[in-house]
């Protein structure tokens, strides 16, 4: 192991979908990612150490570095390219420059999940000056998911846009919990949260208790 390091976060993501894709684009600095690329999501503590992580990866494969963010505590990488080899490459390389297996990672904990529905319009106008995707309207339905670690909040948002026609709002992938703000009608809220507990339910690791 070449640094003693925790990891938080760590999911494989096989196909980013049009909204999820989009948004990374618009919030991220680095090199934006596309629809249907696959994509990797590392979060570690150390903060810093992500770092070293982006260097071996860039070095062992050929995928483009979207997001990097670098806080104190916590560090994020996200990954992609349209080959799935070499998306599998980097959380190889990830692995192998820590010398662990993927089950080390903390495994995904909801914190929170709430369903509000018929969403009075001054409160659509509170969500809708603060996200950077698309627009929920008076009398829609409003999902606020709470995840833990953060950088599970893509996966959650991209799973929930595979299995149900949602408007993606807002997601943050980074800090101390992951957030998604999700809209659209009841009966497909509901099948998004559906599908983003299943999703987080099969990422196994080491235990997350609150």
């Amino acid at each position: 192991m070449s640094e003693q390091i925790e990891l938080r976060a760590f999911t494989f993501i096989d196909s980013l979908q049009p909204q999820t894709a989009s948004f990374i684009a618009t919030v991220a600095q680095g090199f934006l990612p596309l629809e249907n690329q696959a994509s990797l999501i590392v979060e570690v503590a150390p903060g810093m150490s992500i770092n070293r992580v982006t260097d071996t990866v860039l070095k062992q494969t050929d995928v483009s570095p979207g997001m990097q963010v670098v806080e104190r505590a916590f560090g994020l990488l996200e990954v992609h390219h349209f080959d799935h080899g070499q998306v599998r490459a980097a959380a190889d390389a990830v692995l192998g420059y820590y010398g662990i297996a993927e089950e080390a990672r903390l495994a995904p904990r909801i914190v929170n999940a709430q369903i509000i529905t018929g969403i009075e319009g001054y409160h659509t106008m509170l969500i809708n000056r603060m996200r950077h995707g698309d627009v929920i309207l008076q009398g829609q339905t409003l999902y606020i998911l709470e995840v833990h670690p953060a950088g599970y909040a893509t996966i959650a948002v991209n799973e929930a846009e595979k299995h149900a026609n949602i408007k993606v709002l807002e997601f943050q992938t980074f800090g101390a919990f992951g957030r998604v703000w999700l809209g659209g009608d009841e009966e497909n809220i509901i099948e998004a949260d559906k599908a983003i507990r299943q999703a987080l339910s099969a990422l196994h690791g080491r235990p997350n208790v609150g």
